[in-house]
């Protein structure tokens, strides 16, 4: 059994290291702020990785299946929401609740 003093240095160090990864960027990155290309994928790379989110979450989906509803109105509202508010955080907050109150209750699991 480790001791206390021991773990408490490992999650200080880990503490650190995640600290360092995340601000890392923007102390090396600071004087190339108007880059073409940090502007480029700056604008361009949210979108992108959104999309691939979605494409790899609903890989495996069988896109008939009556269970597949929570997903698509999830989805559904997520976009609605984005469009009306133009909020990401109410956008996918808004899309998960409606998602997991789906899930949750049951109400469009297919009996088998």
């Amino acid at each position: 059994m480790e001791s206390t003093y021991h773990l408490m240095l490992v999650m200080l160090v880990m503490a650190v290291a995640t600290f360092l990864t995340r601000a890392l960027p923007f102390v090396v990155l600071s004087k190339a702020s108007d880059h073409p290309l940090l502007n480029y994928l700056g604008h361009y790379l949210p979108p992108v990785l959104m999309v691939l989110l979605l494409v790899y979450s609903f890989k495996h989906e069988d896109i008939m299946s009556i269970n597949f509803v929570p997903e698509l109105l999830g989805l559904l509202t997520t976009i609605v929401l984005h469009i009306v508010w133009r909020q990401s955080l109410v956008s996918i907050m808004g899309g998960t609740a409606l998602y997991m109150v789906l899930v949750q209750s049951g109400v469009l699991v297919a009996s088998i």
